[in-house]
């Protein structure tokens, strides 16, 4: 599929304009990005007729795939009937509600609120501001600090950059007070020889010592995504999340799930905190609530803390144009009522999420390249190795993988790499054929690669 204008015209207009993501720009100018025109189920095609498998789902969040007519016309509808209200003036709207009832008949039962936002990025920097005001509402206006983990990722705004742990984002903008970090649980990036199990509980006690280290009555939560998604689709041990709930209930430490990635059914239950089996006191979403198609997230929180706020909490000093937006509230009723009505979450669980892991260890298990898999449901890391009994990691990981995902391009796949990890997630509705385009595609990729670096 061709558009009216030449791809070098858009290309010099792009240029011209705007400032990409996490890119050199210069770098880009001189090479041009795809123009990406149209996209179906998992599939995009750029403007000079190229067809690309979409293995990241956009980033994370298109799970319902692309050209759903039911989210367009529910999008549509809303437009003609009320485009635009806003949540201030003690004032709501119908979209809005039905969206929070719809979504907390499929949340745990101990969540009961919602703070609307438009990304994840802002949702994360709500839950700051939230987690001080309960605490200041309790009498604890001392408990300021956040701690999060060096390699997570919240979101790119100064506050949720300054949660995250990722240090080349930290030089660009600094930080703000108040904020700290422990290690991640990367099992494979382990020098030493405990276990899975064993480190697992090691990473987790970081938490531990660094509370007590600021002192338990000044942190006001910890906060991490259920598995590590721009930082490498990192799955922690077995031990690990049932230790760090137990810190953070024993030193009176609110626990935060960022499920931006995770949530609406990603890991083949509806949030990935569920999968792991803790039980968070936030949950930070985005993405996957409305596919994509628009913008929009949100900060949850337990009954516990919303009792606090709105009983006890007086003016909460917070708002959004477009918090609630009445559009985005329309297409992510769609969304979640096509997920729950289609059976789309259970297939991930009990078929298509399980065929997608089974491939890839069939197929990349012993792989001279390939030192490890992860994932579960419909997200997954290769994990690219020099030594897979040793866990040695290439000194140059990151332009072996770099090199691999643009390789990938040229065989007509879209799979993203971070550090020395190739990462997946495909779109939640794919079917067995296109899960066998992405696993033959991407080996593809990974043998050119181990070939250009004598790995084949």
């Amino acid at each position: 599929m061709t558009t009216s204008r030449e791809t070098r015209d858009y290309q010099a207009a792009d240029a011209a304009h705007h400032i990409h993501a996490f890119v050199d720009q210069k770098a880009l100018n001189d090479e041009g990005p795809r123009v990406m025109v149209r996209g179906d189920r998992l599939h995009l095609w750029d403007n000079d007729g190229r067809r690309y498998l979409d293995g990241m789902s956009g980033l994370w969040c298109t799970n319902l795939g692309y050209g759903r007519k039911d989210l367009n016309a529910a999008a549509s509808r809303q437009l003609e009937q009320l485009p635009y209200y806003n949540m201030f003036f003690h004032t709501t709207h119908p979209q809005v509600i039905e969206l929070s009832e719809l979504l907390f008949s499929l949340l745990p039962g101990h969540y009961s609120h919602a703070i609307y936002t438009n990304s994840g990025s802002e949702a994360n920097e709500v839950l700051i501001r939230t987690v001080r005001r309960y605490w200041q509402v309790l009498g604890k206006p001392e408990k300021k600090i956040m701690i999060g983990r060096w390699n997570g990722y919240h979101g790119s705004t100064l506050a949720a950059t300054a949660l995250g742990g990722m240090k080349f984002m930290h030089e660009m903008g600094g930080m703000i007070p108040d904020i700290a970090h422990i290690d991640e649980p990367y099992f494979f990036a382990h020098e030493g020889n405990l276990t899975p199990a064993e480190f697992g509980l090691r990473a987790a006690q970081q938490l531990e010592a660094k509370i007590l280290e600021l002192g338990a009555d000044k942190v006001a939560g910890f906060i991490a995504e259920p598995f590590q998604g721009a930082g490498g689709m990192i799955f922690p041990p077995e031990s690990y999340w049932p230790e760090i709930q137990r810190i953070c209930r024993q030193y009176d430490v609110l626990l935060c799930a960022d499920e931006v990635i995770g949530g609406f059914g990603r890991t083949g239950e509806w949030f990935a905190h569920e999968y792991f089996g803790f039980e968070p006191d936030t949950l930070s979403i985005a993405k996957g609530l409305t596919s994509g198609y628009i913008p929009m997230g949100g900060l949850i929180l337990s009954k516990k803390m919303a009792d606090v706020l709105v009983e006890q909490g007086g003016v909460f000093a917070h708002g959004l144009t477009y918090s609630g937006h009445p559009v985005a509230a329309a297409v992510a009723i769609a969304n979640l009522k096509a997920l729950r009505d289609e059976g789309v979450v259970t297939r991930v669980k009990d078929d298509i999420g399980p065929y997608l892991q089974q491939c890839l260890r069939e197929v990349f298990g012993n792989h001279p390249l390939v030192g490890d898999i992860q994932g579960t449901g419909m997200v997954a890391a290769l994990q690219l190795a020099e030594d897979k009994a040793t866990r040695k990691r290439f000194a140059n990981e990151n332009d072996i993988a770099w090199r691999c995902r643009t390789i990938g391009f040229e065989e007509g796949v879209i799979i993203r790499s971070t550090l020395g990890r190739m990462i997946m997630a495909p779109a939640l509705i794919a079917s067995r054929e296109e899960i066998d385009e992405l696993v033959g595609k991407t080996l593809k990729a990974v043998d050119r690669t181990a070939q250009e670096y004598g790995r084949l």
